[in-house]
């Protein structure tokens, strides 16, 4: 009883710490609904892109766009992308959703996504494009606009970039930008210009042609270089760009979204009410039905809720209204598990087992039907999150995972190390009232 009580006060010493250390240190990390910020969404032309290689484009144009967010320092960016209508119809519309929490201005929330580079190349076959400049028929611009016309895509793009480098010509002392490609990008090179050789391979930036280089010979080691009438600023600021996420696909803003500060805050007061409501019923209901047992379940569920909140400022996990939702719902699931515990406790004092006797019972006899239904609800979790195609059901999985986990925590241990350390040791009609529920009559064993 002694090492019982020992380890319950150690428990909550434990709780009273991760409770200052939620309460003083950090802040939440808040969600776009809850924080206010900007939601843009951008359609994303994969015309030009094979069906078996869009949903590799959209991967790396999600990872692009979200570092290049990150250099701007937005707290918690939520980068994704979304498909709407059928696969390979006409109808189908590849998305790319951004939240930035705090950036309430809508024209910089643009331009952090806008200055990013769309790097393509292109061929264009050297006999079409002499017969091209021989006709006179056509005029100096109508000749630029058909040769622009002649060039097809080759597949290398920016998603087969690995980084780009500036240099200078030992000559000249021109500046140029050096490309290297990815193991990708390298074998997908030396497969063009392999089968180019004499023909044009150009490098396009935003659909613009910036190098029109002669492929002399297959190149191998995956390094294009280019050149042309740079300053060193204009160099410095392509190598940047490029960096920083050059886009395998165009991309096009189609909708903006600005949610305010005060709605968020609206939310997040509802949703902390909604909190504190929901746990102070409980709490009252627990304590008058189940009494003791009650009591100590209500200190399990506050042991829980600190543990929550710190694992929220710990992991950290970005919290949105679908979140505080899952989480509340959450609270439902710890409540669950102790009043499977203390019904099965009432069944043993009922068949006439002394109370030491009917909490071990009742405990290990719960245990099953903790252990299946909190499997299936992680079972359900992880497919929410995994499969889950936007941040708001991924957010409620999220919390809902953790939440029931650490509800089988403090379910099981904290509760019955509090029980335990608390339980009267004689059975007797008050104690036997005190440790039962509701209007039951027991057989008491004197």
């Amino acid at each position: 009883m002694l090492k019982t009580r020992i380890i319950a006060v150690f428990l909550l010493i434990i709780a009273v710490g991760i409770g200052y250390f939620t309460y003083y240190i950090g802040t939440f990390k808040l969600g776009l609904d809850l924080n206010g910020g900007t939601h843009l969404v951008y359609k994303a032309d994969v015309s030009k892109i094979s069906n078996s290689e869009i949903g590799v484009s959209m991967s790396a144009l999600r990872d692009i766009i979200e570092k290049r967010v990150n250099i701007f320092g937005v707290g918690e960016p939520i980068v994704q992308v979304e498909q709407g209508g059928i696969l390979g119809s006409a109808e189908a519309q590849e998305k790319l959703i951004v939240e930035l929490p705090g950036v309430t201005d809508i024209d910089e929330a643009i331009k952090m996504i806008g200055q990013t580079p769309v790097l393509e190349f292109q061929t264009i076959d050297k006999k079409d494009s002499e017969a091209l400049n021989t006709n006179k028929d056509l005029t100096d611009e109508q000749k630029a606009v058909e040769f622009n016309k002649l060039f097809k895509p080759t597949g290398i793009t920016g998603r087969h970039l690995e980084k780009a480098i500036l240099e200078f010509n030992n000559t000249t002392n021109e500046p140029s930008v050096s490309l290297n490609f990815n193991s990708e990008g390298r074998v997908l090179f030396a497969k063009v210009t392999k089968e180019n050789v004499g023909n044009i391979v150009g490098i396009f930036l935003d659909g613009a042609p910036i190098s029109l280089p002669t492929v002399r010979e297959e190149i191998r080691d995956g390094k294009a270089v280019i050149s042309g009438s740079f300053t060193v600023d204009e160099a410095k600021l392509l190598v940047r760009n490029l960096n920083y996420g050059a886009l395998p696909v165009p991309i096009s803003l189609i909708s903006t979204q600005t949610v305010g500060a005060s709605l968020g805050q609206s939310a997040l007061n509802g949703g902390i009410k909604a909190g504190l409501f929901s746990l102070i019923v409980i709490a009252i209901f627990l304590i008058i039905w189940y009494r003791l047992p009650g009591f100590v379940a209500v200190v399990s569920l506050s042991v829980y809720t600190i543990i929550m909140l710190g694992l929220f400022k710990w992991i950290p996990v970005t919290l949105t209204a679908a979140g505080i939702a899952g989480f509340i719902l959450s609270i439902g699931m710890a409540v669950d598990a102790n009043i499977l515990i203390f019904e099965r406790m009432k069944e043993e004092l009922r068949s006439g087992k002394n109370i030491s006797d009917s909490m071990h019972e009742g405990f290990a006899r719960a245990w099953n039907s903790i252990r299946d239904s909190n499997t299936s609800s992680i079972i359900t979790g992880l497919i929410l999150y995994y499969f889950g195609s936007t941040s708001v059901i991924k957010g409620f999985a999220l919390v809902f995972l953790i939440g029931v986990i650490v509800s089988m925590f403090t379910a099981i241990t904290a509760s019955r190390v509090f029980l335990y350390a608390i339980a009267p040791r004689r059975t007797n009609r008050f104690t036997a009232f005190l440790i039962s529920n509701g209007f039951t009559r027991l057989n008491i064993n004197k």
